[in-house]
């Protein structure tokens, strides 16, 4: 790549990076114009921790990005919008919906059997893997609060304690200005638009979702077109490798191009053209859940409140914990690989049933889950 590529696509990294931390610290500062009873009134369905799953499911399939997904919850969090405990379940939520990307992907070999079947079995590897990890930790959650307390003693050491030193985000610096400059522009007594404080969180809120959607597209974009070369080559000459190197290379990948989509959508035909095996793509699978993790917590450090941190870090628990159980018990290494495989075993037979999964998995059943309970709430 010749040099004014790289210092272009060096620039570009850097303002779609700004303009990420910039969207989150908008997006907090709108929900705080908007006040508590409008937040209690939006959120009240996430008290249900298996509504709050299904939400967390839906919005990351609708959006295709769980990084999204993430990073709205912070900045809901940071603003005080919605509790760290009722945020943990809607985390999980979009760890299930990021998935949906690269099953979509696997459905390009859809009219080739034998690739069909080695892609779907690639992509749906991540699902049964993130479908137990729920299934294990949102019970565990529900009674005893491991993640969401760890992650608030882990918050209280990085935050230093109450008599101590205040941490000082240096994103904060950068963005709060802006922030600052755009309310008062809004709402301001000397400005020409002098909006009621609602409305300005509405335009707010359009403005920060936007961008965020943006510069999240962008970030990947440009992310994908620098690295996927280089990313390509690694997997090919050194997946067969340990384990462990398969869940570093998965989670450096998912951490350089912020998007732990591309990174296992890249192995869909890899698998599909027998280049690579299953259980090399579960193990970097593993690592791009916890790559994907650090969207969420450079998030939080756009953020006012500790506890924008904490969810960030329950993020960060919920993939790391799960890793290590797997790892430690060697059969249930082979378990979410055995499941894919016989699943697109029924699937390469009847095609139907891979299309009912992902519609009814991912989009069907979390939205009939939040209508009936809202219908049911209503009566």
């Amino acid at each position: 790549m010749r040099k004014p590529q790289q210092f272009t696509n060096v620039l570009s990294i850097v303002l779609l990076l700004y303009g990420f931390l910039l969207s989150i610290s908008l997006l907090s500062g709108a929900f705080k114009l908007l006040g508590k009873e409008f937040a209690e009134s939006l959120f009240a369905h996430t008290e249900n921790p298996f509504v709050g799953l299904f939400v967390g499911i839906l919005a990351t399939a609708l959006v295709q990005s769980s990084s999204f997904t993430t990073s709205l919850v912070v900045g809901l969090v940071s603003a005080g919008t919605l509790g760290v405990q009722a945020a943990v379940p809607l985390i999980m939520g979009a760890n299930i919906g990021t998935t949906v990307t690269n099953t979509l992907v696997s459905m390009g070999h859809l009219t080739r059997d034998e690739e069909f079947e080695r892609a779907f079995a690639g992509a749906t590897v991540h699902d049964f893997f993130n479908f137990m990890l729920v299934l294990f930790f949102l019970p565990l959650e529900i009674a005893t609060g491991f993640l969401r307390k760890t992650a608030t003693w882990a918050t209280q050491l990085l935050h230093g304690s109450s008599s101590g030193a205040e941490f000082t985000s240096p994103v904060k610096v950068i963005t709060k200005p802006v922030v600052k400059w755009c309310e008062h522009f809004l709402t301001g007594d000397t400005s020409i638009m002098q909006l009621s404080p609602q409305i300005a969180a509405i335009v707010l809120i359009v403005v920060s979702l936007g961008l965020l959607f943006l510069c999240l597209s962008g970030l990947v974009k440009v992310l994908r077109a620098t690295l996927t070369s280089t990313v390509e080559n690694v997997i090919d000459r050194f997946v067969t490798r340990s384990p462990l190197f398969g869940i570093l290379l998965g989670f450096a990948v998912t951490f350089l191009v912020q998007s732990s989509s591309i990174t296992t959508s890249f192995m869909i035909p890899l698998i599909a053209a027998n280049l690579v095996q299953l259980q090399q793509v579960f193990y970097i699978t593993m690592g791009a859940n916890i790559g994907t993790t650090f969207t969420s917590i450079l998030a939080s450090l756009a953020a006012d409140r500790p506890e924008a941190l904490t969810i960030a870090l329950v993020h960060f628990l919920f993939n790391v914990s799960g890793m290590v159980i797997f790892l430690a018990v060697p059969a249930l290494r082979v378990l979410p690989p055995r499941m894919a495989t016989r699943f697109a075993s029924m699937a390469v037979k009847s095609k139907r049933y891979a299309l009912v999964y992902v519609l009814g998995i991912f989009f069907g059943l979390p939205l009939v889950m939040v209508l009936v309970y809202n219908m049911i709430k209503g009566i």
